[in-house]
């Protein structure tokens, strides 16, 4: 009898094996991405004092796009989320990718946040 794998904790599973090795400091926060099957999300987080910096989604007022594709939506957010890094005086993070596999929209939102000025 075979077993229906559950795609969530899998993915929760990946998740907490990345996090072993990834941490953010107050120099190098941590750029976390969460994404839904309708939105996606990415916040900026110090994990010494356990505060988000940053945060930016496809929910926001400030969000643009209308129409479009996720990948377009993916890439905008990350332009949004590098934006406000780069005014707080954030310049390099270290990219946490939430046990998503990085391809479609991780990987948009991780290039646009690039393009903005983010290093990682």
């Amino acid at each position: 009898m075979f077993k229906k794998v559950d795609r969530k904790l899998s993915r929760e599973a990946r998740h907490l094996r990345v996090r072993k090795k990834i941490s953010g400091t107050t120099e190098r926060p941590r750029l976390a991405v969460y994404r839904s099957s309708k939105n996606i999300y990415a916040q900026i987080i110090d994990d010494v004092t356990g505060k988000t910096l940053v945060s930016a989604s496809s929910l926001e007022k400030d969000f643009t796009l209308k129409a479009g594709s996720n990948k377009d939506a993916a890439k905008v957010v990350g332009e949004l989320v590098a934006k406000k890094a780069l005014e707080k005086g954030i310049e390099e993070v270290v990219f946490d990718r939430g046990g998503f596999v990085y391809h479609g929209r991780i990987q948009m939102l991780a290039e646009g946040a690039r393009e903005a000025g983010l290093k990682f």
